[in-house]
């Protein structure tokens, strides 16, 4: 899977310019690697704890990320290699749990999941939920460890619920996942409300008084917009690209690219080969769509697993490689700037990952290219972290504006 060798840092490679035939394989350097070091990464979302579950049993003796598991995207020592200074663990459970009135119960074992791993490894992560938290604990040498709901589901069209999550730490919740709701539609499935319903208005509102971000990966455009006029605070995606780069449903329009900038809101790149390599897009188009019919023909989980995997293996993709990661960067400050663009890779949510960016050691090669590509590391830091930390800080103030009224 590695390319030809580079060594060429100086050569400006111009966005879009090389076919994936002509690119070379990136050769960290050591002015990226202090320009890595000398910041961090703060990642937008990773589905590690259903990973755990799934393939552990949720259990740390079976996958010790201090020892490492190769199996997964994520463990302790690639964190350290690639600088994760704070994460977004995805707190996931599936769309089809809340046709069992399931998703709200799946979902505190989730966050019980989390918490175990950070009380597993208390040397390495601690709970932030405050951006003041996060600089914190990064500058004492651990990971700061967040926590995100993926969609709206979860909550069981209770803000009573909703409050609970909150309570638990939760720091931001998706609208939807890959199912329409009942208040809010999604990207990949049918539309039913033209964005958001009154109750979806007032779930936004009340994340907005709780402090919580309110993340519009997943959501349809409908629902980003409808989001986005009713938000006091900045959104975010935590884990979506751009659309006219790579014309996928989970990526993020132009129009609301604008919207999201006038927001203050920031956009955090997926990784997903299936989003951000233009063919690859076409091709993983109606994924969710064929998901949902697997679900229906194999309601056992382990049945619907495998049927997937056998659906994937002949449906195959291209994996892309780094630089269409960052022809996504390079469009959002094109159309967004550089305050609203961020990393958040969906590791271990996702079946293939691009080539030189195949788990959570790999951010320096970003790093590398955008330096390469002409970017100064002010602004390499700000996209790794800073951007997120700006939204964090002002979505606290909008809480607290909001509790005197």
């Amino acid at each position: 899977m590695r390319l030809i060798a580079f060594t060429l840092f100086a050569m400006v490679i111009t966005y879009g310019s090389a076919s994936a035939a002509d690119r070379p394989t990136v050769v960290v350097s050591d002015e990226a690697r202090r320009v890595h070091s000398a910041g961090f990464v703060f990642d937008g979302h990773n589905d590690l704890p259903w990973e755990v579950r799934q393939r552990a049993g949720g259990s740390f003796d079976k996958a010790d990320l201090a020892a490492g598991v190769p199996r997964f995207h994520t463990d302790i020592p690639r964190l350290r290699v690639g600088n994760v200074g704070a994460q977004f663990w995805a707190a996931y459970v599936p769309a089809e749990t809340s046709k069992e009135n399931r998703a709200f119960t799946m979902t505190l074992e989730q966050i019980a999941i989390i918490h175990a791993m950070v009380k597993r490894y208390p040397d390495v992560f601690e709970f932030a939920k405050t951006a003041a938290d996060v600089v914190r604990i990064q500058k004492s040498g651990k990971i700061a460890s967040l926590i995100g709901v993926e969609g709206g589901h979860s909550i069981e069209n209770s803000l009573d619920k909703l409050r609970r999550l909150r309570e638990l730490g939760v720091g931001y919740m998706t609208l939807t996942h890959s199912d329409t709701l009942a208040w809010a539609d999604s990207a990949t499935d049918e539309a039913k409300h033209g964005g958001l319903t009154e109750f979806g208005e007032e779930v936004v509102r009340e994340m907005n008084r709780l402090g919580m971000l309110v993340d519009l990966s997943h959501v349809s455009p409908d629902t980003m917009r409808d989001a986005l006029r009713v938000t006091k605070a900045p959104i975010i995606f935590s884990h979506s690209s751009a659309r006219a780069v790579a014309d996928h449903p989970r990526n993020v329009p132009d129009d609301i690219l604008k919207l999201t900038a006038k927001n203050g809101g920031v956009v955090m790149v997926n990784f997903y080969s299936g989003f951000i390599h233009p063919e690859s897009a076409k091709r993983r188009a109606k994924m969710f769509d064929v998901s949902r019919e697997l679900h229906r023909k194999f309601p056992d989980e382990k049945d619907f697993q495998a049927a997937r995997k056998r659906w994937i293996a002949d449906n195959p993709i291209e994996s892309g490689d780094i630089y269409d990661v960052a022809d996504h960067i390079e469009h959002l400050i094109k159309v967004a700037g550089i305050d609203h663009v961020g990393l958040g890779s969906d590791f271990d949510g996702i079946d293939k990952a691009p080539k030189q960016l195949e788990d959570v050691s790999k951010y320096p090669v970003i790093t590398q290219v955008l330096l390469t590509r002409g970017h100064s590391a002010a602004q390499i830091h700000q996209l790794m972290s800073g951007n997120v930390l700006r939204v964090m800080r002002r979505a606290e103030e909008v809480a607290r504006e909001l509790a005197k009224e």
